[in-house]
């Protein structure tokens, strides 16, 4: 499927410190961000061109139209793929633009006609896996004495109690956790900051692990070698990426021989036992660092087993 006159995007090299692709991708303010935008940026490149070794860098986008930038909408939705992970391609095409306006290379009136693009509408029930505490009883249980498990115990049970994403976890100092207030200052998406707290069992977890971490300034969970010691960046403890919390979570669950669950899984089910337990949505949404109550409310379990229950007041007659 190919654009009508669309700009050759093979061509026009663009130097670096103008290029829009590099400008946005350093305007965003966490790794796992410029990680996930870049993705999306190559991708259109690939489409757009047709060349499997494209990436974003260097491309023309100061040339795409309206004409254009509806047509790239409806080659992603014919790519089969989610309404969200559509419009996260839209938000980094809108985004890209909107730097090459502010760089001088198109105008005002062109960069608003081409990013305006309606979002895809789409209905669908939030994915993921309900994680029962016995799960997370095992996984815990799964955690040994070394450094590493420690800190694994630690890291489970902030995940299980707060209901953070991967990045926000890795994300955490040493210097956001409070431990009178029992809460951690958490950095969200747009670098939103909020509050969440610990249950005093996740309390005692992170006091272990902070015990062998020590008190130097740096991340509050770090990568741990084979030898047992925390990898340092500049001298202080380094971050986990986001794959690493992932493996970290893959490699307990399993040693538990329990079903694989993944962070948004623990994510999901904080909201769940939140919002059942009463806590008001407003409360909820505040907590999980949503932007909008309508995202938190996809997660509310009680509707679904209200449904549930009034199918379980219909008899079958037996004839």
């Amino acid at each position: 499927m190919s654009l009508p006159a669309v700009p050759d995007l093979a061509g026009l090299p663009v130097e670096p410190a103008r290029d829009p692709y590099h400008v946005y991708l350093d305007s965003l303010t966490s790794s796992e961000s410029r990680r996930t935008m870049r993705g999306c940026l190559d991708r259109l490149a690939r489409l757009l061109t047709g060349d499997e070794a494209a990436t974003g860098a260097g491309q023309p986008w100061h040339l795409l139209r309206y004409e254009h930038t509806v047509r790239i909408r409806t080659m992603l939705t014919d790519q089969g793929w989610s309404a969200a992970y559509v419009n996260k391609h839209l938000v980094a095409l809108r985004r890209v633009l909107k730097e090459a306006w502010r760089l001088g290379q198109s105008s005002a009136e062109d960069f608003a006609r081409a990013s305006d693009l309606a979002p895809v509408r789409q209905t669908r029930l939030p994915t993921g896996h309900h994680v029962p505490p016995e799960v997370v009883g095992a996984a815990l249980s799964a955690c040994d004495d070394s450094a590493a498990g420690v800190r694994d115990a630690a890291l489970i049970a902030v995940l299980y109690s707060t209901g953070c994403r991967r990045a926000e976890l890795g994300g955490l100092a040493l210097a956001d956790y409070d431990p009178g207030a029992r809460s951690l200052r958490v950095r969200g998406k747009r670098d939103k900051e909020r509050l969440v707290y610990l249950t005093t069992d996740a309390i005692g977890l992170v006091e272990r692990w902070l015990a062998v971490r020590g008190s130097a300034p740096g991340a509050l969970f770090s990568p741990i070698s084979k030898a047992g010691r925390l990898r340092l960046r500049d001298g202080r403890p380094a971050g986990l990426t986001g794959q690493g919390i992932a493996d970290i979570l893959a490699r307990r669950l399993g040693e538990a021989g329990a079903a694989r669950r993944t962070a948004h899984d623990f994510r999901r089910t904080f909201i769940g036992e939140l919002l059942d337990a009463g806590v008001d949505l407003a409360t909820a949404q505040a907590l999980v660092g949503h932007s909008s109550p309508a995202t938190t409310a996809r997660y509310d379990r009680r509707p679904e087993r209200t449904r549930r229950e009034a199918v379980d007041r219909l008899a079958l007659i037996h004839i």
